[in-house]
């Protein structure tokens, strides 16, 4: 450090020593600022303007600064949050103004991709989660915070898969940031995991973060349930959570005590998801652009508050494994559905509660502002009117959640007490306190806006003690308050007056209670911004302790508002309320792809049937063309087994769900080049990972298993896959199994639970028309060259396939490898690059469309025919 380093930069130095790995904003009156390396990085990532300090050094000598003005310093924290940086904030801790010497300043926050809790930073219908793993063998255990809703869970997992099971439940979860254990901070896999496919930033964290002991004392500290009765292997998962406390209290620096109930799950609670399966089955975004629109979440997402924007999600991503639970939802979704006037008036109250869970994270963060207080209790004044519009269902889950609602009339009526209506939007300025609610408050602001009336009081007054009918009260800034006496009236001025000048033609004196009123008056201001922000900050407090009781109104609002949204979805869709119970069937009658049916709009969807149980319907082979609507059979399929044990009804006449424990899908894939993978490549780690953890109650979706080899190499493995899935002895589960190869046909009475599926269509000169109805039966051809013509291929290529299909159904061979083509018309490359719709064509890759997608893209190519 440089002799000549000023105190300040000595105290900043000193602070950004202590934090390496943090961006420090430096609060130097209405800026923060930032130094050296940081200014530079922040310049680049802020697009700031780099400035210097110590302009007489020598350029190469300079400190580099840039800042950011301190009322939009969120916007900037953002940013820089979201390229995975952490910030260190560092504030004043006294008024400069008052300061003697060097200003107290200190480390209040550091603020995380998982730490993060203002509203301007977080999406209104997602969770933001802080994630802790800990790698300690034999177990594998996992804890999910996120704070700004105070919600905390965790799992352990044991056995040769437990990381397996850990990654699906990281990307159940997709955290912002993981603290790492040592252990697992050395697994390049988990990072790359986690660095990759979920863009979270990693914490490794120290040995003694994970330590037993330590972990137990902060875990029994802070969390008032969930610790009883654990797993042996959920220690792993408790010395987690010691881990991710004690990195809350490290970066935060602040109470905690809206993180208060530890929620341990088991794998037997809920459906386990993979990664494949999430992302095929499109259940919270689609594939392609990433986006809700065109997702399952899309569909069933007609909540009104942010609570249960998030709640939707979660159930969606969590399917429950028990009737029991179950069964209430649909009985509440049958409750709600029944009547749509009263229904419509709960979602229409709903829309008008506030985000509870987030709100009083924010008061007892201690961050929430006296708009957060207003909005909180306006969420809680429609409480008592959602009560009311509840009181006549009799559903026993909707009974329980309106019991559980409290609109902690009292609190809100301090608060409306308290504060106005629209108060500004810093504490720090004075002017939110409601008249009438502290004396001392408005006195204060009685003395700002009637000065000059106490002045002329105080002149009255002395007016008439001392018979000087001249007698002037006056004011200047040097000497304040003063008292004008002429000098024909001296000898009528008390002993009690204190001269302070003398002038010409009159003497101007004080007296002790004029000083008095000059204070009085000039530190107003000052003394009623103090005060009214102690006010706050004591009603804030008061509100503080009801955490417990608010976050567990919110979480039943949100509740009432998931299943507010199944009934209005299942209303408006025709939906049917499903049987689910603990048997082996899988009875679908008229089922329909909830997504690809609110896409067609007025167009007609073909419904389906499907009848499986683990007896003579276990494997359901299904042949037919492409575009023919294979995928969307299998996929709607799944999403009416998901969507039923979430607890919603399921676009179908009639369903019959036997608990499910797991959906697996195979369905399509593209080349993996980033991790060195073929498609077959690809393809057969899904089939190995699936048939690996199938059980006798999955549900398997697999689409063209063996199309990336060879044909006699692809129908080999086909077939076993089969063979293996209707086998009882090695796995014997439900599996929609589509296939090109026509010759596993065969294996319906051979092999038995094999049935063969079809969908229907209809040949009519040189065209088809796909029935979309799937029968029972082997299709009798492909219909290739037809979809070709449907989708756009020019007419010189489909009259060229016509004729070599001729000839090698002539010779009754194998199709070569390159047939040659006719001289007089050959077709070349250079032709078909000449046609628009040839040419987005050969650039579409058909093994990742979606159904959606494809109808999409055959809709838009049509148009340009």
């Amino acid at each position: 450090m440089p002799a000549d380093t000023t105190p300040m930069m000595k105290q900043y130095l000193q602070m950004k020593a202590e934090h390496p790995d943090c961006i420090l904003m430096f609060r130097l009156g209405d800026f923060y600022e930032m130094f050296l390396e940081d200014a530079k990085l922040a310049s680049r990532e802020l697009d700031l303007t780099l400035t210097t300090r110590d302009r007489n050094k020598p350029e190469g000598e300079r400190t580099p600064m840039c800042g950011v003005p301190y009322h939009s310093v969120e916007s900037y924290i953002a940013r820089l949050i979201s390229k995975g940086y952490k910030v260190a904030i560092c504030e004043q801790m006294e008024d400069p103004a008052l300061a003697k010497g060097l200003v107290d300043r200190d480390i209040i926050r550091i603020v995380t991709p998982g730490t993060v809790i203002e509203s301007s930073m977080l999406e209104e219908g997602r969770n933001n989660f802080l994630c802790s793993i800990c790698l300690q063998e034999p177990a594998v255990g996992v804890c999910f915070c996120d704070i700004s809703t105070g919600e905390v869970s965790a799992t352990a997992f044991a056995g040769k898969d437990a990381m397996e099971h850990l990654w699906n439940e990281l990307g159940r979860y997709a955290p912002r940031e993981a603290v790492l254990s040592p252990a697992a901070a050395e697994d390049p896999e988990l990072r790359a995991f986690l660095r990759d496919r979920l863009d979270c930033r990693c914490e490794p964290g120290a040995e003694d973060r994970f330590e037993r002991s330590a972990a137990w004392a902060l875990c029994r500290k802070q969390f008032r349930t969930g610790l009883e009765g654990l797993p042996e292997q959920g220690e792993a998962a408790v010395r987690a959570a010691g881990a991710l406390l004690d990195y809350l209290y490290t970066t935060q620096k602040t109470d905690l005590s809206h993180l208060t109930a530890f929620q341990y799950y088991t794998s037997g609670q809920y459906m386990e998801l993979d990664l494949t399966a999430r992302r095929n089955l499109e259940l919270t975004e689609t594939m392609r652009a990433k986006e809700k629109k065109g997702s399952l979440l899309w569909v069933l997402d007609k909540t009104k508050t942010a609570m249960g924007g998030r709640l939707i999600r979660s159930w969606m991503e969590r399917p429950l494994l028990s009737p029991v639970p179950i069964n209430k939802r649909l009985e509440a979704v049958a409750d709600l559905t029944g009547s749509a006037i009263a229904r419509d008036e709960v979602a229409a109250c709903l829309r008008e509660v506030t985000d509870l869970e987030r709100l009083i994270s924010r008061v007892v963060y201690g961050t929430a502002g006296a708009r957060d207080l207003v909005a909180l209790a306006g969420g809680l004044g429609r409480l008592p009117r959602l009560r009311e519009l509840l009181a006549p269902f009799r559903s026993s889950l909707l009974c329980g959640l309106r019991q559980a609602i409290d609109d902690l009339a009292d609190l809100r009526e301090l608060i409306g007490r308290a504060l106005v209506e629209e108060p500004p939007f810093s504490v720090r300025e004075g002017g939110f306190i409601k008249a009438g609610y502290n004396q001392d408050v408005d006195y204060l602001r009685d003395v700002m806006t009637n000065g000059k009336s106490m002045v002329a009081a105080i002149e009255a007054s002395e007016r008439d003690k001392t018979g000087i009918k001249s007698l002037k009260v006056g004011y200047n800034k040097v000497f304040g308050y003063y008292i004008e006496v002429s000098r024909a009236n001296y000898d009528l001025v008390p002993d009690t007056y204190i001269r302070k000048q003398t002038l010409v033609n009159c003497e101007r004196f004080i007296t002790q209670e004029l000083k008095d009123m000059e204070h009085t008056i000039l530190s107003a201001q000052d003394k009623i911004v103090a005060l009214e922000y102690e006010l706050f900050c004591a009603l804030r407090e008061q509100t503080a302790a009801r955490v417990g009781e608010i976050q567990a109104t919110a979480a039943a609002v949100a509740q009432v508002d998931v299943l507010t949204s199944f009934a209005a979805v299942a209303a408006a869709g025709g939906y049917c309320m499903p049987t689910v119970d603990l048997s082996d069937k899988l009875d679908i009658v008229e089922g329909r792809h909830p997504v690809v049916e609110k896409v067609l709009k007025n167009a007609l969807f073909v419904p389906n049937d499907v009848h499986m149980d683990s007896g003579e319907n276990l494997v359901a082979v299904i042949t037919g063309p492409n575009m023919a609507g294979k995928s969307t059979y299998m996929r709607q399929t799944a999403l009416i087994v998901l969507m039923a044990q979430m607890g919603s009804f399921v676009p179908a006449k009639s369903a019959h769900i036997g608990i499910v424990d797991r959906v697996f899908t195979r369905v399509g894939a593209s080349d993996d080049l980033a991790a060195g993978q073929s498609t077959f490549m690809v393809e057969m780690t899904e089939v190995a990972e699936l048939l690996k953890n199938a059980t006798a109650k999955s549900l398997l979706i697999l689409d063209e298993i063996g199309r990336g080899t060879s044909t006699y190499d692809g129908m080999s493995i086909a077939r076993a896959v089969v063979e293996y899935c209707a086998d009882k002895r090695r796995l014997g589960c439900k599996t929609l199994f589509a296939t090109h190869y026509h010759e596993l046909t065969c294996l319906e009475g051979q092999i038995p639970g094999v049935k063969n599926y079809n969908i229907a269509a209809k040949k009519r000169k040189d065209d088809i028309i796909f029935l979309r109805k799937i029968v029972r039966g082997p299709a009798d051809q492909s219909y290739g060259i037809e979809v070709a013509g449907l989708a756009g291929v020019p007419g010189r290529v489909i009259e060229r396939a016509r004729d070599i299909l001729a000839e090698l159904e002539a010779q009754g061979a194998p199709a070569p490898a390159t047939a040659p083509a006719r001289a007089d018309d050959q077709i070349s490359l250079t032709d078909l690059g000449a046609n628009e719709v040839a040419e987005r064509l050969r650039r579409v890759d058909v093994n990742t469309l979606t159904p959606i997608e494809a109808m999409n893209l055959l809709y838009e190519l049509k148009q340009k025919l």
